[in-house]
């Protein structure tokens, strides 16, 4: 809050060293960059900025998942189809009579069969509802199924692993751009103090020397930052909002939230795997059915569900954010620049309900909804005006310029610079 605002400046002092190393032009001066002034947007993307945030997402490729999903899950199944392809077999070997008993008795009692089903039924919805908790800051019901000390456990393993795979790659304290980063994210959760589970954790930060542009928190804090990343934003602001988003996915816990509803929906699928290879005439058929059912499951509730937590650590990451005096309106401009670099790439535009991830477009839109809203946060923790025009207007504009470039005045020379890494005096 108002305290905070000077915190914030020595923050900017920082980020500005740092990207005056890498975006500012040669001879152009560098001090210290003040509140307001980093809502600038490069006049036009280089191809090399083009193609590396197109790869850009965010929050690890495997949440710390409970280790016996790896050998109970696969288990699970084999056992599904081996009990459902038994009672296949075992249906085939009786006697034409033996069936046609079968057949009348269940007939005869198909109201205790179908009372039976009912009560299986009641179960996993008790089962449910007992399980339901209040998810922190938005209030939303979620389904918890795994404790989350014991969860937080795990996420230390998956820590463990990353920093087994990224040995050797890790930058030290000592480097501006580690320096860079600490000051924001100190700041960040600084400025957030008062939501408990922020204060509860203690953030440890990496920065990783890798060019993805990828950034991600583990549940217990741990927090890993690339430096694809710090190349791939246009400005501080930008950045401070996907840290926010991060800090919003570990708070929300919504790595603890989609393992349990995963496993929930997984338990589920195992009686309609069992019935699968029960009916199915032939194993041929049985297996076509089985990828059916999965992919129903993956469209109809994984990949919507993952979508609904991206937009949830969105809109809690804005509100982070704009507690924080960031000009929150830049965070809407990054998606917007994400779904330009595809365009220019040629990248087909794939239908939403085939990502885990809304679409960039759609992303953008939902922030500029919200943006009023965080506008009002942020003034109500007395942070200075925001001064110059709206970087969306800027980036508008900027875009429309750029699409108007034809392609044909770029030289094969300069097309081949530009693909390389930028030197010291890529324009900004």
């Amino acid at each position: 809050n108002a305290p905070n605002t000077e915190v914030y400046k020595n923050a900017h002092c920082s980020w500005g060293r740092f990207f005056s190393q890498y975006y500012w032009p040669l001879g152009e001066k560098t001090t210290c960059l003040q509140i307001g002034s980093l809502g600038r947007l490069p006049h036009h993307f280089s191809a090399w900025n083009t193609q590396i945030t197109s790869s850009f997402h965010t929050s690890p490729l495997y949440q710390a998942a409970p280790i016996f999903w790896i050998i109970v899950k696969p288990a699970q199944k084999l056992l599904a189809i081996i009990l459902g392809r038994s009672i296949r077999k075992w249906w085939r070997t009786l006697p034409p009579n033996k069936r046609e008993l079968l057949k009348e008795s269940a007939r005869r009692n198909k109201w205790k069969i179908l009372l039976g089903v009912s009560v299986l039924g009641v179960l996993f919805v008790v089962f449910y509802f007992t399980h339901l908790e209040e998810t922190p800051i938005t209030g939303r019901a979620r389904l918890l199924v795994f404790g989350k000390e014991h969860f937080r456990e795990l996420s230390q393993m998956e820590y463990e692993m990353w920093m087994e795979e990224f040995k050797g790659k890790m930058l030290p304290e000592t480097d501006e751009r580690y320096r860079a980063v600490e000051v924001l994210f100190d700041h960040l959760s600084e400025s957030n103090k008062d939501i408990p589970q922020i204060s509860a954790l203690k953030w440890v930060i990496h920065v990783v020397d890798e060019p993805d542009v990828n950034a991600f928190v583990l549940p217990n804090g741990q927090v890993f930052v690339f430096t694809g990343l710090l190349n791939a934003v246009s400005d501080i602001h930008q950045l401070s909002f996907i840290f926010g988003h991060e800090i919003a996915h570990a708070v929300l816990e919504h790595a603890v939230k989609k393992a349990s509803m995963v496993h929930f929906l997984d338990f589920l699928s195992l009686i309609f795997l069992t019935m699968i290879w029960a009916i199915c005439p032939r194993d041929s058929l049985a297996i076509v059915g089985q990828w059916i059912q999965s992919k129903l499951k993956e469209f109809m509730f994984d990949r919507p569900y993952s979508r609904t937590l991206e937009a949830e650590a969105d809109k809690v990451g804005l509100q982070f954010a704009a507690k924080a005096c960031v000009d929150v309106r830049a965070s809407s401009v990054f998606w917007q620049q994400m779904e330009l670099a595809e365009t220019m790439q040629g990248v087909p535009k794939l239908p939403e309900w085939l990502s885990t991830h809304p679409s960039h477009e759609n992303r953008a839109e939902h922030l500029d909804r919200l943006i009023p809203e965080a506008l009002k946060i942020r003034e109500s923790c007395n942070c200075p005006s925001l001064s110059g025009p709206d970087p969306r207007l800027i980036f508008k504009l900027a875009r429309q310029d750029m699409l108007k470039t034809p392609k044909d005045q770029e030289t094969p020379n300069s097309t081949k610079q530009e693909l390389s890494k930028p030197k010291l005096d890529f324009p900004h």
